[in-house]
């Protein structure tokens, strides 16, 4: 605004108040009131949140979402209120951009999310995990051409963050998707046991991308934010890509696509991640039953891919992700020695329903889902003998959008099933005490309804 700012007039407002107690002689002809004012709004304005140097704009962005988790182990039931998961957590994002010329842009991200009780680290002894944590989620800035692309370099999502995650428009995405944010730490017990004892190993562990990253769960192995450098190309005919390198020798490449015809929404991604990092340690000093000393690398990959498919008219949607594991040398050379050399772990999910405005509110989602994560099972599991793994899960909920105040509220069921098979010779307590040497371990179901919302600003 060319003569008065926004904050001018909040500010002016809040002087309003203070104007009454002036002296006459302030309010009279030739007192100094306006000029007094003028001065305590430009103080104010020095303090407060505005467009900078009037040449970077600023956007203030975010969602404020929690949820109330019942869940059942077979055991114990209980309630925990929380947030939805990592990244899905209330977050404002500060974003601001100037125009250099009529092609080029530059700005800059700041992400920061606000979590009150982190759902991923929830478990039938936590029921406040985490609690009242405020972190820089994302935080870079970025040149942009219309005909180049965007360069970023700083904290940010690599290119194969969320690839998979991101295709799915059924609205839906936040309290249904292939990362086992609901029941990760929780302990699982093995079906049969009379005694109902929980276990040492947790849902988690049989959905687990090896540390690739330090967190990644299920299909999203580039689970976070890393400091890199990441390049996306501009978008030619429905077509984009995007690569990034950074941190750890980490590296990713992703391609999307996004388009309509007859009616049909589509659309489609693909990514790989790589990860090479060599500042493991010494063989002999970090793993001292090896020897002689020396440097030894963990590397891996991970493939995901998914797609959308949605018939605009009727509102019906079909939604399926699927991810490899590539474990090249993600375990240490006496390990690969023992217990050789770990399985490739894969997953999919699938997702379908119906998405239809019938009330005024805003659009209904009602949906099914199912997914497997086969051969997911953690390294420690691996190492312990555990040569194969399979946890199944399937849902159904409902989604109902509020347009008026930009939310949506979801009521969701969901099963996870498990079980595991045992090497000859297995030490993992589950393998011992639940079946005989290379035969099944079965688990018990943990059944999980969630009731939440959020709302965006």
């Amino acid at each position: 605004m060319k003569t008065l700012s926004l904050s001018a007039l909040l500010a002016a407002g809040v002087l309003a108040g203070g104007i009454s107690t002036a002296s006459a002689a302030d309010l009279g002809v030739g007192g100094n009131c306006c000029a007094d004012l003028e001065e305590r709004i430009a103080e104010l304005e020095a303090t407060t949140a505005r467009k900078g140097n009037r040449k970077v704009s600023l956007t203030i962005t975010g969602w404020v979402s929690q949820q109330v988790t019942f869940w059942d182990d077979g055991r114990t039931k209980n309630a925990y209120v929380g947030d939805p998961g990592d990244s899905l957590a209330s977050h404002v994002t500060f974003t601001g951009e100037a125009k250099i010329n009529s092609d080029w842009s530059a700005g800059y991200v700041l992400y920061i999310e606000a979590i009150s009780n982190e759902a991923i680290l929830l478990s039938q002894t936590a029921d406040n995990a985490n609690s009242k944590v405020v972190n820089v989620y994302q935080s870079y800035w970025f040149l942009k051409s219309n005909t180049l692309g965007k360069l970023g370099i700083g904290q940010q999502s690599g290119a194969a963050d969320n690839a998979a995650f991101l295709v799915d428009g059924s609205g839906s995405s936040v309290p249904a998707n292939y990362v086992l944010f609901d029941n990760n730490n929780f302990a699982m017990i093995r079906a049969g046991d009379p005694t109902n004892a929980r276990t040492s190993t947790t849902w988690g562990q049989f959905a687990s991308c090896g540390n690739l990253n330090g967190v990644g769960l299920g299909a999203d192995c580039e689970g976070i934010p890393a400091n890199n450098v990441r390049y996306d190309t501009p978008t030619f005919g429905g077509f984009s890509g995007s690569a990034s390198w950074g941190e750890n020798d980490a590296w990713a490449l992703s391609g999307r696509y996004a388009g309509e015809f007859n009616s049909v929404k589509v659309a489609a991604a693909i990514a790989y991640f790589d990860t090479n990092d060599n500042s493991i340690g010494v063989i002999g000093i970090t793993n001292p039953q090896v020897t002689p000393a020396g440097l030894f690398r963990r590397e891996a990959g991970a493939l995901q891919m998914a797609g959308y498919v949605q018939h605009v008219p009727t509102g019906l949607f079909f939604y399926a992700a699927y991810a490899k594991d590539y474990n090249d040398s993600l375990l240490t050379p006496i390990e690969v020695a023992a217990n050789g050399k770990k399985t490739d772990g894969d997953n999919f999910y699938l997702k379908a329903g119906i998405r239809q405005k019938w009330s005024g509110l805003g659009h209904t989602v009602l949906f099914g889902e199912y997914g497997e994560n086969n051969d997911k099972q953690s390294v420690a599991l691996w190492n312990n003998g555990v040569s194969s793994s399979n946890l199944t899960q399937w849902g159904l909920g409902v989604v109902q959008e509020i347009d008026a105040a930009a939310m949506q509220t979801w009521f969701v069921y969901r099963n996870f099933s498990a079980d595991q098979t045992c090497r000859a010779g297995a030490a993992d307590v589950n393998c011992l005490a639940g079946a005989p040497l290379g035969g099944k371990v079965g688990f018990k179901d943990i059944d999980v309804f969630k009731v939440g919302g959020l709302i965006a600003f």
